[in-house]
């Protein structure tokens, strides 16, 4: 496995490189025959401690990634080791199936990376700078694309579902919970009926009283 390990406002020394290589060689090589490549970013922040970041590339495509921040750079390294490890535990058996050889579809889509124009604290900020690259979309099980989302500690994944050809995407929620956006399903979902507003019943006609008849004079009233 190819290492590069590598500090930003702080020097490496040869025995915190040595005990990223023990610690990652075996974590790594714990659930993956052939990891390719793996780089350590130690980063001496402005407060005074010290973030490592663990970035593994494993054949299949997949990323793993790690970070924590500490006083010190080692338990900083540690801590992060010990999410990526906590991570591939929690995945071992699906991981063991994973280990054959992954679609990757021939849709190349487009990531972006943004710079600022101007780096100049004393100035104003310049307009944002988009740097477009390529990149390829795998074709994933959905179960498989949040395993990815995952070890990677992505805030969002897209990928090809083989169960109906689509690309779906899986994102991280506010809630922490994980989204699934698959456009077949919300296609398949009928359409409402629409609502047909009732006819008002017609109203009954009208009965016609019947006349009551005058009342007949009495025999003896009529002599009077």
């Amino acid at each position: 496995m190819k290492l590069t390990v590598k500090g930003k406002h702080l020097d490496v020394g040869d025995s915190l490189r040595e005990h990223v290589r023990a610690n990652l060689t075996h974590t790594a090589g714990k659930y993956f025959r052939d990891p390719i490549e793996a780089m350590v970013v130690f980063t001496k922040e402005k407060n005074h401690r010290y973030k490592a970041n663990i970035t593994i590339h494993v054949r299949s495509g997949m990323v793993l990634e790690g970070h924590f921040e500490a006083d010190d750079p080692y338990p900083a390294f540690d801590e992060a080791s010990k999410r990526v490890a906590s991570r591939l535990s929690r995945y071992k058996d699906r991981l063991r199936d994973h280990r054959r050889k992954e679609d990757v579809t021939d849709m190349h889509a487009a990531a972006y990376t943004t710079f600022e124009a101007n780096e100049n604290a004393s100035s104003k900020p310049g307009p944002a700078i988009v740097a477009e690259m390529q990149t390829q979309v795998p074709t994933l099980a959905v179960s498989d694309a949040v395993m990815r989302l995952e070890l990677g500690d992505l805030p969002a994944l897209m990928f090809k579902n083989p169960a109906n050809g689509n690309y779906n995407l899986v994102y991280r929620r506010k809630d922490g919970n994980i989204g699934w956006i698959d456009p077949a399903v919300d296609a398949k979902k009928p359409a409402a009926a629409p609502v047909k507003k009732a006819k008002a019943p017609k109203p009954a006609p009208a009965k016609k009283a019947k006349a009551k008849p005058a009342p007949r004079k009495s025999k003896a009233g009529a002599r009077k």
